[in-house]
């Protein structure tokens, strides 16, 4: 089995990793200003396209695959596939017609005539191979990647000397080994000779969700006491609808803005793909959905609330509207709920005590405080998830220190190695 590594390879952002030159794992964007894409991307024709899940990073570029005469199926879950138009609609809103959209408004119309939808255990053919998903515990939908390359060994397209025809290979997509409010954890472990295994949070142990909550909970409870209000930039898809039914279970009112409505709205519709969708609904009603007419949101961050707001990293929407209403208040407070890029506004909020809003860097007062959210597995997660695999060769992608977590797995007996962008590895 061939595979080339077109994007994830050392970093996070646009993972593409093609197999057999016909079956294309992901095909993802890589944010900042410009946005990066998948390396060759101009000559890439596969035969068919999987998505593990539906996040800008994994399926933000897909509707550029569409543009030509040739249109390959792209297979995916229900949720990842609502979630990628979603997000491709929300691109080509912001960037359509310029050169940070690859894609037009015909191509993502042209996503929804070649998808092909399927649940966890349901095995379908791809490019000649045999596919099948099974749940991450990342996002709703969200799946590792099970690819049996079932060609035949005759086929000196695709084999090598030492390649029998038969190799699995378990792409993991993001996952988590731990529940989350909105989705449970990993527990898939499918036979594989071959893992391509992300490591974002290689280097990091996270703290007990349930402790994080309690000071979440407790420091968003200190300031609305005050008289504050609280911005929670959260990522539209997956921490929206976390921090949502954190806010329920601590009875904490709150409104929600930005496009994780949309997305929160339409989860709703996929129970089989959330923890417990009971849950979800009633931390949909607890909510207060912003609409943004009339001055609404000045009036809203002004009476001392909280409003879980998109753009997780600061980098634009709803977000950058309430920010600088807040901002010379030291008794208000910003909550940043994920990772923050380096480059990113969050980052330079966490690291400076300023933001850029609109073009203008401005000193932020209110108390800026960071809680691990994430939804990607830490060290212990990812370790325990690839002790099922010692004796499989293990190729580490998805992070910003690959090459060092994959040297770590070595010394601990693994058969491990960190590929480079553009690299091709058989396996």
């Amino acid at each position: 089995m061939k595979l080339r590594f077109l994007g994830g390879a050392g970093e996070v952002g646009r993972s593409a990793v093609l197999v057999n030159d016909s079956l294309l794992l992901d095909f993802g964007m890589k944010t900042g200003n410009p946005p990066g894409f998948p390396v060759g991307s101009r000559d890439l024709d596969p035969e068919a396209v999987v998505v593990s899940h539906g996040h800008l990073d994994h399926a933000g570029t897909v509707p550029a695959l569409l543009s030509g005469d040739d249109r390959p199926p792209i297979h995916w879950t229900p949720p990842t596939y609502e979630l990628a138009l979603t997000l491709a609609r929300d691109t080509l809103k912001l960037h359509g017609g310029t050169y940070d959209c690859p894609f037009t408004e015909n191509d993502v119309k042209r996503v929804t005539e070649a998808s092909t939808l399927h649940g966890y255990g349901e095995t379908f053919e791809a490019a000649g191979h045999e596919v099948t998903f099974f749940d991450a515990g990342h996002i709703p939908g969200s799946a590792h990647v099970l690819v049996s390359e079932g060609r035949s060994p005759s086929d000196d397209r695709t084999q090598s000397d030492d390649d029998d025809g038969d190799t699995r290979l378990l792409y993991t997509g993001d996952f988590h080994t731990d529940d989350q409010r909105l989705v449970a954890g990993t527990t898939a472990r499918p036979d594989a000779d071959v893992v391509v295994c992300e490591s974002t949070y290689s280097d990091v142990e996270h703290e007990e969700r349930r402790v994080v909550e309690e000071r979440f909970a407790e420091s968003v409870r200190t300031t609305l006491w005050e008289g504050g209000s609280v911005v929670v930039p959260a990522f539209a898809i997956g921490r929206t609808q976390e921090m949502l039914l954190i806010c329920e279970a601590y009875d904490i009112p709150c409104y929600v803005d930005g496009m994780g409505k949309r997305v929160t709205k339409m989860l709703k519709q996929y129970p089989e793909f959330v923890r417990d969708p009971e849950a979800l609904r009633r931390a949909t009603s607890h909510a207060r959905f912003v609409t943004g007419r009339d001055g609404q949101r000045k009036r809203i961050i002004d009476s001392g609330t909280v409003v879980v707001t998109t753009s997780g990293m600061l980098s634009g929407g709803p977000a950058m509207t309430y920010i600088p209403e807040i901002r010379s208040n030291p008794v208000n407070k910003i909550t940043l709920t994920g990772y923050q890029v380096e480059g990113t506004p969050g980052r330079e909020l966490l690291d400076t005590g300023s933001a850029e809003i609109d073009g203008r860097v401005m000193p932020v007062s209110a108390r800026v405080e960071s809680y691990d959210f994430s939804a990607h597995a830490d060290r212990d997660g990812l370790r325990s998830f690839l002790d099922d695999y010692r004796g499989t060769e293990v190729l580490v992608n998805h992070g910003d220190r690959c090459g060092a977590f994959a040297e770590e797995l070595r010394a601990d007996g693994f058969d491990a190695s960190a590929p480079e962008l553009g690299e091709t590895v058989v396996v």
